[in-house]
């Protein structure tokens, strides 16, 4: 008797426990997205540098992306990671893409994909390494944004996949941290340099009120690539030309698909 009661608990906790594992997984990826047939018109993600939060108001990736939301089309997608937290942003990219949220990409959803990713420092090697995560899923990204690229150890942040249309690097050479001088496409044919861009702030120092001691006396040129207004507002601009490029290229190959009235 002892022995049935024993396996009919150990059945029942077993059961009970195969139950609990989707609600489980359920609260640690969040709610579902809401039933939704269309996808943001346009994706934009930044990556910050350095232990930087994705909310710190002094950041230009930050402030950046403060502007966009403002400035983009209401449909657009914008956020903002933290460098270490890729696979994150990788994951969030694709929700967005899934229209009908069955957990895969179709031909269609992929061919939606309107992405442009930007970053700093450490930022600025994660947007290379998500391009890549998305080529091996077949998404096509429209633009990478380097400022002051720096990798990680295990990280190349000097070849840009092909996955990607056009990508632009910004660096400045001095200190202790200096950014990627030159970033170069894996396939000259499917991704175009925009330019490497040199920016010398030994010639042309900025103020950076909110920033560091460390920041000040150990990576100063580092750092001011961090809150440069100009280089920031250019980046900004950079992007939202490449936004409506595309807006316009698409309006003008679904117009071109219609026939001209009788």
């Amino acid at each position: 008797m002892r022995r049935l009661v024993a396996l009919r608990f150990a059945v029942a906790s077993l059961i009970l426990a195969l139950a609990a594992m989707p609600v489980a997984r359920a609260l640690e990826e969040g709610p579902p997205p809401a039933a939704s047939n269309s996808v943001p018109e346009n994706i934009v993600v930044g990556f910050v540098g350095g232990f930087v939060t994705p909310d710190n108001p002094h950041h230009g990736v930050v402030q950046t992306a403060q502007r966009m939301r403002q400035l983009l089309p209401a449909g657009t997608y914008v956020r903002v990671f933290e460098n270490r937290h890729r696979k994150e942003a990788y994951r969030a990219i694709l929700r967005q893409l899934d229209m009908d949220h069955d957990g895969r990409l179709s031909l269609l959803e992929k061919s939606r994909a309107h992405i442009v990713l930007f970053g700093q420092s450490w930022g600025a090697a994660a947007v290379v390494s998500l391009a890549r995560d998305l080529q091996r899923k077949g998404v096509p990204v429209l633009m990478t944004v380097q400022v002051d690229s720096v990798a990680k150890l295990w990280q190349n942040d000097s070849v840009i996949p092909s996955n990607v249309d056009e990508a632009v690097n910004f660096y400045q050479p001095h200190g202790l941290v200096h950014g990627r001088r030159r970033i170069v496409a894996a396939d000259p044919n499917r991704t175009e340099i925009l330019g490497n861009y040199l920016v010398d702030y030994r010639k042309h120092p900025v103020h950076c009120s909110a920033a560091s001691w460390f920041d000040r006396w150990i990576t100063p040129s580092h750092m001011q690539s961090e809150c440069d207004p100009h280089l920031w507002s250019e980046i900004e601009t950079l992007v939202q030309h490449r936004l409506i490029a595309q807006e316009d290229s698409a309006h003008s190959d679904l117009t071109s698909q219609v026939d001209p009235e009788p």
